[in-house]
């Protein structure tokens, strides 16, 4: 909840109580239920763009409450990320391993957008189309920064999670084969079993910066955090180089991908 969406709302249930409308009509006329437009009213949901357009119109509002929806736009990123995200556009190394499912650099269309809608608590569309379009963004980018060295290392249990049914699954690893592919790219496979204690601890994230640091990222269920401070830094870089350790060359990697795929 943000103080924009409050502020929004706010605005939207102090027009529609001067014109004498109940909520009960504003969300008929929305196409929402009632109990979503009054968590718009309260700032606990964003006020979308159609909200604001309805009720602008249904009030007499020329355009004021319309103009809130420039203020509310959903952000592409959640914030707790967002410095990650910015010193990822200008490192020179990127290692990634993940417990569960596809790292987001190598995510087709489809399975992000599975994967972001089923996020709880549940996001609204345009939230959801926001974060699949700055994924694919971030993408982009990666294909084109030929001298960064991209390494992802991915546990077999993130390649039968079945996000999206298996037409979506068997997508998503023909993809990540196509950037397996690329010479700055480096995809592994954990397979089950192997080195359990670390690859069950959750997801690393490192990255050298162009001065030559290297940052970190870990992240669980309600929290997350980027690491600069040796100490820390050292432990989770030391965690990823035992799971590489343990996990297949990129070309067994292929294989094992491949096989996935024709198994679904």
């Amino acid at each position: 909840m943000t103080e924009a969406w409050r502020y929004g709302g706010n605005q939207i249930k102090l027009w529609r109580t001067e014109a004498g409308v109940t909520r009960e009509a504003l969300a008929q006329e929305a196409g929402y239920g009632v109990d979503t437009v009054k968590s718009m009213e309260q700032g606990r949901r964003r006020p979308t763009l159609r909200l604001l357009q309805i009720a602008d119109a249904m009030f007499g509002a020329s355009g004021k409450l319309i103009a809130a929806a420039e203020y509310m736009k959903p952000e592409p990123f959640p914030k707790r990320s967002e410095e990650f995200m910015a010193a990822e556009t200008e490192c020179i190394a990127f290692h990634s391993y993940q417990p569960l499912f596809i790292p987001g650099l190598v995510q087709t269309e489809e399975y992000a957008r599975a994967l972001i809608s089923s996020s709880s608590p549940p996001l609204d569309d345009e939230t959801v189309e926001e974060r699949v379009r700055a994924r694919l963004e971030r993408q982009e980018t990666m294909k084109r920064r030929i001298r960064t060295v991209y390494s992802f290392i991915v546990n077999e249990a993130a390649l039968h999670t079945d996000i999206g049914g298996p037409g979506i699954m068997r997508q998503q690893l023909h993809h990540m084969l196509e950037f397996a592919g690329l010479r700055n790219v480096s995809v592994q496979i954990l397979p089950r079993g192997r080195c359990p204690g670390a690859a069950l601890s959750g997801p690393i994230l490192l990255l050298k910066t162009p001065e030559h640091q290297v940052w970190a990222w870990a992240e669980g269920q309600e929290t997350s955090a980027m690491y600069t401070d040796l100490d820390r830094v050292g432990r989770l870089t030391e965690t990823h180089d035992m799971i590489r350790m343990h996990a297949l060359s990129k070309a067994e990697s292929t294989d094992f991908i491949k096989q996935v795929a024709e198994e679904l």
